[in-house]
């Protein structure tokens, strides 16, 4: 195969799909693609107020080096280990968010993709990237090298 000429097999338009499907298929894609950068976001949250609990250990600890205990058994009692909403801390919210939109969300993206187009991904950027690239380019290969 002369990668300067096609895609890969695996990022080749099936026969019978047509142009809309493609973009159809791009855009659940890309939508997809928004919830995993949500999903990351709130496993930044969770790391985050997790990171901030344990500082707030340290600030009860250095409050009551200080001599300031009423101000330290307040942030402990009120703060310390408190539900960030009602009967939940981040890593529920995490779990919830998987099982009840995320997993669902990727398995019906990938039953979607298996049933219109084989299974194939990312058509619609491999369609760009055919359209986009500097032809006979060697830094514009339709492939990766061979590693034969």
């Amino acid at each position: 195969m002369d990668s300067n000429r096609e895609m890969d097999p695996e990022h080749q338009v099936p026969d019978g799909v047509d142009e809309k499907t493609v973009r159809a298929l791009g855009a659940l894609s890309k939508a997809l693609e928004t919830t995993e950068r949500a999903r990351g976001h709130l496993y930044g949250f969770h790391q985050l107020t997790g990171t901030a609990d344990f500082e707030l250990g340290d600030a009860v600890r250095l409050l009551r080096e200080a001599g300031h205990e009423e101000q330290a058994a307040r942030v402990e009692y009120d703060i310390v280990g408190r539900n960030v909403i009602p009967g939940h801390w981040t890593f529920q919210i995490i779990e919830a968010y998987n099982d009840t939109y995320y997993r669902p969300f990727a398995r019906v993206e990938r039953d979607i993709v298996d049933e219109l187009a084989g299974g194939r991904d990312h058509l619609l950027e491999a369609r760009l990237k055919t359209i986009r690239r500097t032809h006979h380019h060697p830094d514009h290969t339709a492939t990766p090298p061979s590693s034969s």
